[in-house]
C-alpha cells in the first residue's frame, strides 16, 4: 500500500471515534460545563467530573458537597451516573444541583456519560 493510501485509510479509520469524542464532549459542554469540568482538580460551582466513574460520591476532598450527597453510599458507575442525570432527585434526595432537574432524552444522556467515563 502507497504510503499516502495507508495515510488516508488510517485517518478514515479514526473519523468514526472522533466523531463520537466530539458529540459527548459537546453533550457535556451543553449541559453540564457551566457547573462542572472535566479537568482535575477544576472544581467549579460544581465538582470536578474528572475520573467520575469509581469515585464513591461526595468524596473529593477539596469541594464541599451537599449533605446530601457527603452521606451518599455508592461509587458512581454508568447506570448510577444515567439515572442521575434523568432525574437527579430520584438517586439523592436533598442534593445541590439546581436548578438542574435532569435530562429525558436517553441519547443524550448516554452521550454524556461516555464523555465522564472518558475524562
Amino acid at each position: 500500500m502507497k504510503p499516502h493510501i495507508a495515510a488516508t485509510a488510517l485517518f478514515l479509520s479514526a473519523a468514526p471515534a472522533a466523531a463520537q469524542d466530539n458529540e459527548a464532549t459537546l453533550a457535556f459542554n451543553n449541559h453540564c460545563r457551566t457547573c462542572h469540568s472535566l479537568d482535575e482538580g477544576d472544581n467549579r460551582l460544581g465538582p470536578n467530573l474528572y475520573g467520575i466513574v469509581g469515585r464513591e460520591a461526595g468524596s473529593l476532598e477539596d469541594y464541599g458537597y451537599s449533605d446530601a450527597l457527603a452521606r451518599a453510599d455508592f461509587a458512581w458507575d454508568a447506570e448510577t451516573l444515567d439515572a442521575f442525570i434523568e432525574d437527579p432527585d430520584s438517586v439523592v434526595p436533598g442534593h445541590n444541583m439546581k436548578p438542574f432537574s435532569g435530562i429525558a432524552e436517553a441519547e443524550t444522556r448516554a452521550t454524556i456519560v461516555e464523555a465522564l467515563s472518558d475524562g
